[in-house]
């Protein structure tokens, strides 16, 4: 079975033979090719252009996050599913302000759903969230009227900041506060967790992207603009509640990252390495976690869900399915 690989240690890459070597203090780590679906360097590592090569040739995308948690970048290996048709359709849907507007609506609407998915899930944990549900409900309900894209931006943002103000209530008593969303840096300890998390979401969403025909360079809720890659930030926006939210509350009530675990540089608070290590083995169990798909009717893991989300929009540009985003049923 394929895994994401996280590396913390400092070191050297290599390429052994057919297997992925990791020379460090620590010892030799040797990873079967075959199993690795891709890396993540936390560490400060070291390689060569012929481990890239293999990398490419193994089709692994490899992330970088430097010493204090901060997404840096991608080794996104040369396409091996590229289509110059469907780059062709995707373009065509983001060149049509029409097409591009309707594919917005559904992920800030999708992002909505699930949203508020996870704060019924605490409503009905007596965690007193009703009064943003309904108003996060009201604005959802403005998606489908809202016909540009930097006033659906703006709508979604409304709502997030919404939900975020009530991880305040969810975690009451953790010691825990969100205050504001803050990043670079983030200001609190849970603006921290939620930057991390989201980073790895998008790393994970691009790793699944790669994997198909589409080409991650195009968006539309996110402009296509100079940044490399902007598609799978409009589908990490789906899932970012129901996977790293989720986690983020499970990790602080089961205490298994504490106030403790975070320490203050440059203005900002950033994640200490045994708060990271915590964090992206929940992580990798989650994307693990296997639910019933009640459309396929069968048992599917959240991260195979990522991979049939973007199946679900080849469909679409290829006229063959409208896409409607996932929703979780529970």
């Amino acid at each position: 079975m394929e895994r994401m690989v996280n590396v913390f240690s400092n070191g050297v890459f290599r390429r052994k033979g057919n297997t992925i070597l990791f020379e460090s203090d620590k010892g030799n780590r040797y990873l079967p090719v075959e199993s690795v679906r891709e890396i993540i360097v936390h560490g400060e590592v070291d390689f060569n252009k012929r481990f890239l090569e293999f990398l490419s040739e193994k089709e692994i995308t490899m992330h970088y996050f430097n010493h204090y948690g901060y997404y840096m970048g991608t080794f996104y290996p040369r396409e091996h599913y590229n289509s110059g048709f469907m780059t062709l359709k995707q373009a065509e849907f983001y060149l049509d302000p029409q097409k591009r507007l309707e594919l917005a609506q559904a992920f800030v609407w999708g992002a909505a759903q699930n949203i508020t998915k996870v704060l019924r899930y605490y409503s009905n944990r007596g965690k007193d969230v009703m009064g943003s549900l309904e108003q996060i409900e009201r604005l959802a309900a403005l998606v489908e009227s809202t016909n540009k894209i930097p006033e659906l931006m703006a709508l979604e943002g409304n709502m997030r900041e919404l939900y975020y103000q009530n991880f305040d209530v969810i975690l009451t008593g953790s010691g825990f506060t969100f205050q504001k969303r803050s990043r670079r840096p983030p200001t609190n300890q849970l603006n921290a967790l939620i930057s991390f998390g989201n980073s790895l979401m998008y790393s994970i969403v691009l790793a699944e992207i790669y994997k198909t025909h589409l080409d991650p360079r195009i968006g539309y809720l996110h402009t296509t603009n100079d940044r490399r890659f902007s598609l799978h930030l409009d589908i990490a926006e789906i899932f970012k509640p129901i996977i790293v939210d989720r986690l983020i509350f499970t990790l602080i009530s089961k205490r298994m990252i504490t106030l403790k675990d975070f320490g203050r540089l440059e203005g900002g608070i950033v994640m200490s390495e045994k708060a990271r290590k915590i964090f992206v083995e929940g992580f990798d169990e989650r994307l693990r976690q296997v639910i019933r798909q009640r459309k396929i009717r069968r048992m599917v893991s959240y991260r195979r869900l990522i991979r049939m989300e973007v199946y679900k929009l080849e469909k679409h540009f290829l006229g063959d399915e409208p896409y409607e985003p996932f929703v979780a049923q529970w």
